[in-house]
């Protein structure tokens, strides 16, 4: 497609977002990407045709500057593209990208791209329930070995890798969900390339995105977000991105994709690309709420504990996190007085911030994991990883903090 042409190489990220990938020419004069809602797409002639299946079906790789017309919007569509194009700036040391209908999509569709029956797989704990379910429920009864590590413990994690045979993928979530406990990523991927296996590292970079947090430039391979979360905003769409810095990995997740018929639909590559300019500008709002609000609580006689990353006592948790963070993000948790009664009742007690499970909207959502968003692990796991009855996770939104702060603070005083 001509739309993915790019004469601006050369441009920093929040200009390229709004000028790459897209030639209004090709729209009508439109100085934005329309919405591109077809099926299937003519060809200009036969041999046209056999290239874009060759293409397609992994039989040739496309050529330098090689315009590929479209077949099917399973495969993929101008809004796609324009999309893939404009949110590679965003993450730095990506050079290509993949949208999908959700986080999870995407996530799936990543491990099943490079995990067959017999491989390994380490990840950290905790991560997000739906994560964590799938590993469980399905990669694990298709015969692949998956090994937890706690979240933070570097060492361990060491272990892990080094011990690991047919080793395929780290998947590392951090901060974790929902204790911000953040693990190591270029110790990780140092530990990865001395393994024979040569493993892939992917990084959930959801909680702090990429306006906050690097991954592929820590040495990760693969990043992965639900772009449900900060990179829409809106809380009232679901997609999933996947990027690397090597063409062939989106490649072979793109194959997949095709079979699995999990792309993003125009209308939301449509909404989701135009909302790419405003996410710096929406998390950096967001943090500084967060942060202000964060650090005003830990104060409160009825919170026992605010885990937020500039709140951190554990040598290690505040190397990693200058390490790799160039700030703290808009999600904190609260150990609250009174255990599960007392984290129900501030719930309850909320004006302005909203009992909802997701994150990263313009709004403040709060709520209860380990009865909620972690509720598929057991009992011992969620001990394990300090997932307590007494623990509220916040997503601060972008609200004036002080009228969070007292909403916040008229609850807890009620318990």
């Amino acid at each position: 497609m001509p739309h993915r042409k790019d004469p601006h190489q050369a441009l920093r990220p929040p200009t390229a977002i709004l000028t790459r990938g897209f030639d209004p020419r090709l729209s009508v004069g439109s100085a934005r990407p329309a919405v591109f809602r077809s099926s299937t797409y003519v060809f200009s002639s036969p041999e046209a045709a056999e290239r874009a299946f060759q293409l397609a079906t992994g039989k040739a790789q496309p050529l330098p500057g090689e315009d590929v017309e479209l077949i099917y919007s399973r495969i993929s569509h101008p809004n796609a593209e324009i999309l893939e194009d404009q949110i590679v700036p965003l993450e730095a040391g990506a050079r290509q990208a993949a949208v999908f209908n959700s986080g999870m999509a995407a996530i799936m569709t990543a491990f099943l791209s490079f995990l067959r029956p017999g491989d390994s797989l380490i990840y950290t704990m905790p991560s997000y329930g739906g994560t964590r379910h799938l590993i469980r429920e399905f990669l694990e009864p298709f015969q692949i070995t998956a090994v937890p590590v706690l979240a933070g413990r570097s060492s361990q994690m060491d272990e892990a890798i080094a011990a690991a045979r047919n080793l395929r993928v780290i998947f590392i979530e951090t901060p974790a969900n929902p204790t911000m406990v953040m693990t190591d990523i270029g110790r990780a991927a140092q530990a990865a390339a001395r393994h024979p296996d040569k493993p892939l590292v992917m990084v959930d970079n959801t909680f702090l995105g990429p306006t906050f947090q690097r991954p592929l430039l820590l040495g990760a391979d693969l990043v992965l977000y639900s772009a449900t979360k900060y990179l829409s905003g809106f809380s009232d769409m679901l997609a999933g991105v996947a990027l690397a810095r090597e063409p062939e990995l989106i490649q072979r997740i793109r194959a997949q994709r095709i079979i699995f018929g999990n792309i993003l639909q125009p209308d939301e590559c449509w909404l989701l690309d135009g909302r790419l300019p405003t996410v710096s500008l929406r998390m950096n709002r967001q943090s500084k709420n967060a942060q202000r609000i964060a650090e005003r609580l830990v104060e409160h006689p009825k919170v026992r504990v605010v885990h937020y990353p500039t709140l951190y006592t554990d040598a290690e948790q505040i190397k990693i996190r200058l390490a790799q963070c160039e700030h703290p993000g808009a999600i904190f948790s609260m150990e609250l007085e009174g255990g599960r009664e007392g984290a129900f009742a501030f719930l309850r007690r909320l004006r302005i911030a909203r009992n909802a499970v997701s994150l990263g909207g313009v709004e403040t959502l709060a709520c209860h994991p380990r009865t909620t968003t972690h509720s598929s692990l057991s009992c011992e796991e969620l001990e394990r990883c300090g997932v307590t009855d007494e623990l509220v996770r916040i997503s601060v939104g972008i609200e004036d903090w002080h009228d969070l702060l007292a909403d916040f603070e008229q609850a807890l005083d009620g318990l």
